[in-house]
């Protein structure tokens, strides 16, 4: 895709970006799953739902060695953790071949969400073309456009040094 910029307008990246997806070899894919993580939801729920979807997202990523994907980005927060429930327990019923497919197809559906943000961000207009730059980090703890959770540290710490590894934990880099 960079080889093709710039892009006149956010229509025509996201058709490139459609069309780069689309052409993904399995390697391809399989590194772009790898690279992804599970993400917090807004939605504090229940102890009960969230200790049954760390269950189910453990058991996805065990049967198809990857993150889950799913593209929430039109979902309302409070929905967030329902449709992540039903789609993992309907997602796990599925064979590699198929669920490859269907998270090829939201991993797709997560890029434009990211882009649709990265341009916003940029104010790119239909009238032309401005460079891409990311947007500032959200605040923490509030969901970005694409329906990640930017979630914010322990009370009682310092942020910095400290990164959050997308499976409920902060790690201090450096330490084990």
């Amino acid at each position: 895709m960079t080889a093709h910029r710039p892009y006149p307008t956010l229509e025509t990246l996201l058709a490139a970006a459609d069309e780069a997806a689309y052409d993904l070899t399995p390697a391809d894919l399989a590194e772009a799953l790898a690279a992804e993580v599970t993400t917090a939801l807004a939605d504090r729920g229940n102890l009960v739902a969230h200790t049954a979807l760390r269950a189910a997202h453990a058991a996805y990523e065990a049967k198809f060695q990857h993150a889950f994907v799913i593209d929430l980005s039109a979902a309302e927060p409070a929905e967030a953790l329902d449709l992540t429930l039903v789609s993992l327990r309907q997602r796990l019923g599925h064979e590699k071949d198929e669920e490859t497919v269907v998270a090829a197809e939201q991993l797709r559906r997560i890029c434009r969400a990211r882009l649709r943000r990265l341009a916003a961000a940029a104010d790119l207009t239909a009238e032309g073309h401005r460079d891409l730059r990311f947007p500032p980090d959200p605040a923490p703890g509030s969901l970005d456009s694409a329906g990640s959770l930017t979630p914010a540290p322990p009370r009682g710490t310092e942020p910095t040094g400290r990164r959050y590894d997308g499976r409920g934990r902060w790690t201090v880099p450096g330490r084990a």
